[in-house]
């Protein structure tokens, strides 16, 4: 898996990888995250190209496409692994809550 500090995800990187199980350009990104979580989480460029180049260091998306200045991304079987795990550990804490009510 990627470094130990990518074990919990901010809510950005969430939904940035969320956003890449299918290939999507960095505008679009931007466009689903604020249209998903109904403007609660915005990510603006200067955020979203910092976790772009990291993600792309750490193998966990991948570009796909430079059309002009458009580079479209996708997730890499790591980055499905992060995900995944992240979906588990927010499940987890939802069930862990449940219980305490």
């Amino acid at each position: 898996m990627a470094r130990r500090q990518l074990q919990t995800l901010t809510e950005p990187m969430y939904y940035v990888l969320l956003c890449l199980k299918k290939p999507l350009h960095g505008y679009g990104i931007m466009q689903k995250i604020d249209e998903v979580t109904q403007g609660r989480v915005k990510v603006g460029p200067g955020t979203l190209y910092n976790l772009m180049d990291r993600f792309v260091k750490e193998d966990i998306v991948q570009r796909v496409e430079t059309s002009g200045k458009k580079k479209t991304y996708q997730l890499t079987d790591k980055g499905y692994e992060l995900l995944d795990a992240e979906i588990k550990r927010l499940k987890t804490l939802i069930a862990d809550g449940e219980k305490m009510i």
